[in-house]
């Protein structure tokens, strides 16, 4: 079975319908900024792979030494077979994700990526049942990167034929006899790069071009033999001599020449050396304790210690290949593990044997024993506890004194781990204090926090911030995070704290009461108080630097906070709240380009939608929804609809005729209109005047009768049970007309299909044939019955003479439980009009359109499948298309007229004979 790519979410609010283009092929993965010798190991690992076996899984394993480019190779092998397998899955760092949060973390994220659910699981137990259950049907390729032990090949691919037939699990590990203890036959070493591809790799990391100056051409040759065609050595070598003239390349190699070629570690430690001293601390850093963290925390957290230099710094780490920045969006630094050894060697080497004496404690054990026996000094500035797993239950002795003789330490975080009691001393030298689960309601009263800049207490004991009594000592602090403190109950004064720019205390269930002067804090960004159930009102709020304001599931606060002056840094709110109205003061955020508003709001006036950066607004359970028409108190804030507006939702609003008849027309120009759930009885012909509009959703309108027109450039149309459209407005829908200038996704009551159609069929699959180009329009019609019980998926999947192309106008079903009357889905196809990989030339192609019974009825949902229909629009090369069996019809012709042949023959014999 093919699987769709689906762009969904469970409601109306974020339903769209994305046309296949974007989504028919997997989004390739990045594999390296110079992909150099990877093409033949690719083909070799292919060739082992023996994709074409469908009757077939195999599990194959990659292995070799570390900065070889395991995972290189696997991620370009992975880009080049993906489209063949009908569901993939790229576990990256499969030894280190394990450690850190346990088998079923990644074991549900692997679930949910395959069956494009959110998967949660109790125990890594129930996630390999899983794994056979639900994938041993499907065709799948899974990697798993960077395994290191037995417990994780039998969490995630335990035996092979835990994967449907064609499946092909790819593992990569460093320990070759892993792979021989789980009888995994194909393997593949991992090849150094020769001499050729390693001295391309050396200059594109060196001189970012091509073709060098002939004089460095014997100093290359000279990198490329003491590299020895480790990839990861010729990147950091290479931009370790960026701009440097031959002389300094001549001076780098002769002090390689004193480094055996084996080891690794100290040929990369080149590069460390020809950092500037603050540049090595921040490489130190962040190899002992921040590999796998955010750009962003990083940044902040450092920043305090270097003067926020750290872009600059971050850049030279970058730019000499000793660290990367991945995933655009969020920006996690990452580091190759031969080198996060050799950061942690050397930080080691400063007290191999005494860590009390080093400036960065990051070994869980070496914490423990300086905080239990302790033995700390004033030498140490960081430390970070961040236990296994398995070490976090135990309650951890230790002396509260410790903290005493660290007069230097500057970062203090503690992410897990049960302390029996709350420290007696902290030092006036700290700047980050984060510490998880705080073991106290206090701090020590000889605590001195003027340098504090940093402070998160999340899941600790406070009942309230009363250590802000003395504000002042605190006026460094830009950040104030008490997130999960069940105990808290006030937010008090903060007049003092001017710097504050990040406030949080979500999820603190018996918060009551926030101080008016969070209200006023200048430079505040960040204020987050969701989840704070018995939260009641929130005071007003003056912050023009404000960027995020999060009050979602305050389910007390029934009012929103008056906004007192101009805020235009807020792009974005989502307010889940019980809020009657918004006060009209809401409009001062002038920069807010979306606003989501979901629960039962009693009154909403239209101006809301006029503010002028408003882009997508969406609303849901709104009790009444009041067109402005001349309220005094409303003229100065306008009354057209900015054309920026593009996204306009109004679901379970009780709208009725009226709000079209009033200010309907205002929203002319959006390009998605959701109006479900709503009690109007016709859809206006004004509506034909929405140029613009390319979605519209009116589904579950139960009192819908008439639709009396549709947008020229309507595409995505969902009436599903609108039980009320009179048989006008049905036969309008199945009007050929309808679909001739436009590519349909649309979804009605219905239970016929049209006579225009050129095939129908009772069961859940349409085929046709057609020569050369596949056809330009072409469309197919669905009709079910359906009781759904949590959600499913609707899509045709196309086959083209056996093979998978994907699908076309994937629809979401949920929460609607039971629909009332058989519903029609109308796809187009066309989009395979351009297929990448070309049908049969002059010969006939079989087209087969399907829809699969078993993927519908899932989670126990009953979906019968009454009948299916093909259209295809006329076109010159009609000929050139078949709704029967042309290989049939042809057998037929010539029986026929091999059968006329001889009847011609017998006849004249006959008259010969007479």
């Amino acid at each position: 079975m093919c699987l769709p790519l689906i762009f969904f979410s469970l409601s109306c609010f974020s339903l769209q319908i994305v046309p296949f283009s974007v989504f028919l092929l997997h989004a390739p993965l990045h594999v390296a900024d110079y992909p150099v010798g990877l093409p033949s190991q690719v083909e070799k690992v292919k060739k082992l792979l023996d994709v074409g076996s469908d009757d077939v899984v195999y599990m194959i394993g990659i292995h070799g030494m570390g900065g070889l480019g395991k995972t290189t190779l696997s991620l370009a092998v992975y880009n080049s077979i993906a489209d063949d397998f009908d569901s993939s899955c790229f576990l990256q760092n499969v030894r280190e994700e394990s450690n850190q949060h346990g088998l079923k973390h990644p074991q549900s994220i692997l679930l949910s990526k395959m069956l494009r659910e959110n998967i949660i699981l109790t125990s890594w137990q129930e996630g390999a049942s899983m794994i056979q259950e639900r994938l041993g049907r499907k065709k799948v390729l899974l990697i798993l990167d960077d395994v290191d032990n037995r417990k994780q090949l039998q969490a995630f691919a335990g035996r092979a034929d835990w994967f449907g037939p064609g499946s092909r699990v790819i593992i990569t590990t460093r320990d070759e006899q892993l792979l021989k203890s789980h009888e995994i036959k194909r393997t593949y070493e991992v090849e150094k790069l020769n001499d050729n591809d390693s001295l391309q790799l050396l200059i594109w990391n060196a001189f970012k071009r091509e073709k060098v100056d002939p004089s460095y051409e014997d100093v290359l040759k000279r990198v490329v033999t003491y590299a020895s065609g480790l990839p990861l050595a010729l990147e950091v070598i290479g931009s370790n001599l960026v701009g440097k003239s031959v002389e300094e390349w001549e001076s780098a190699i002769e002090h390689y020449k004193r480094i055996p070629n084996g080891e690794i570690l100290e040929i990369l430690k080149v590069s460390y050396d020809a950092l500037g001293e603050e540049e090595k601390n921040v490489f130190l850093d962040i190899a002992c304790f921040f590999k796998g963290s955010s750009l962003e925390e990083v940044e902040h957290i450092l920043g305090v210690l270097y003067d926020n230099n750290m872009k600059h710094h971050i850049g030279v780490l970058v730019e000499k290949s000793l660290i990367k920045v991945q995933d655009e969006r969020f920006g996690v630094i990452q580091m190759h593990d031969l080198i996060e050894d050799m950061g942690r060697d050397i930080d080691r080497q400063e007290s191999p044997k005494e860590p009390e004496n080093r400036m960065r404690l990051w070994l869980g054990k070496d914490i423990l024993h300086v905080l239990k026996h302790n033995k700390g000094i004033s030498k140490t500035e960081i430390i970070r506890l961040d236990l296994s797993k398995s070490e976090r239950e135990e309650t951890l002795e230790w002396n509260p004194n410790a903290f005493r003789r660290m007069k230097s330490l500057k970062i203090l975080i503690i992410r897990n781990g049960k302390f029996s009691k709350g420290p007696n001393y902290l030092p006036k030298s700290l700047r980050v204090l984060e510490w998880h689960g705080y073991p106290s309601n206090c701090f020590p009263s000889n605590f001195d926090p003027r340098n504090l800049v940093t402070c998160k207490l999340p899941h600790s004991r406070f009942t309230s911030f009363g250590f802000l009594g003395s504000s002042k000592k605190f006026e460094n602090l830009t950040v104030l995070k008490f997130d999960w403190c069940i105990y808290l109950t006030h937010a008090p004064d903060m007049s003092d704290l001017g710097n504050l720019e990040h406030v949080s205390f979500q999820w603190c269930e018996n918060l009551v009461a926030v101080h008016d002067s969070i209200g006023f804090l200048s430079k505040l960004k960040i204020l987050n108080a969701r989840n704070c159930k018995k939260l009641m009102s929130f005071p007003p709020l003056n912050l023009p630097t404000l960027e995020s304001l999060q009050l979602s599931y305050c389910s007390s606060l029934e009012k929103f906070p008056e906004i007192l002056g101009k805020m235009g840094n807020i792009m974005e709110l989502n307010l889940y709240l019980p809020i009657k109205e918004l006060p009209l003061s809401f409009q001062n955020l002038i920069g807010l380009k979306k606003l989501y508003l979901s629960y039962e709001i009693d009154h909403l006036r239209s101006s809301i939608v006029t503010m002028p950066n408003l882009i997508d607004f969406r609303v849901t359970n709104c009790k009444r929804w009041e067109w402005v028409k001349s309220e005094d108190a409303e003229d100065n804030l306008g009354s057209m609809v900015p054309s920026e507006l593009d996204t306009f939702a109004a679901k379970s609003c009780n709208l009725d005729d009226d709000f079209f008849a009033v200010g309907f027309m205002r929203l002319a120009h959006v390009r998605w209109l959701c109006l479900s759930f709503n009690n109007f009885k016709h859809l206006p012909e004004c509506i034909k005047e929405f140029h613009n509009l390319n979605q519209l959703d009116v589904s579950h309108c139960k009192h819908l009768e008439e639709i009396r027109g549709f947008p020229p450039k309507l595409e995505y149309f969902n009436a599903t049970n609108c039980i009320s459209l009179t048989p006008t407005s049905l036969s309008m829908l199945l009007d050929k007309e309808l679909y001739e200038a436009r590519k349909p996704h649309f979804r009605f009551p219905g239970e016929s299909i049209p006579k225009w159609f050129d095939l129908k069929s009772s069961g859940p699959s349409c085929s046709f044939w057609f020569r050369n180009r596949f056809p330009a329009r072409v469309l197919s019609l669905l009709i079910i019955h359906m009781d759904i019980d949590k959600f499913s998926f609707v899509t045709p999947e196309v086959y083209i003479n056996g093979k998978c192309h994907g699908s076309s106008g994937t629809y979401l079903l949920k929460e609607e439980r039971m629909f009332e009357f058989d519903q029609t889905y109308l796809s187009d196809l066309g989009r395979l009009h351009n297929l990448f990989e070309q049908p049969l030339e002059k010969e006939w192609n079989h087209v087969k359109v399907t829809y699969d019974e078993s993927f519908l009825n899932m989670s126990r949902n009953k979906v019968t499948i009454k009948a299916t229909g093909i259209h295809v629009f006329k076109e010159e090369n009609m000929e050139d298309i078949r709704f029967d069996d042309p290989y049939i019809r042809e057998d037929i012709i010539e029986e026929e007229d091999e059968k006329e042949k001889e009847e011609e023959k017998e006849e004249e014999e006959e008259l010969n004979f007479r």
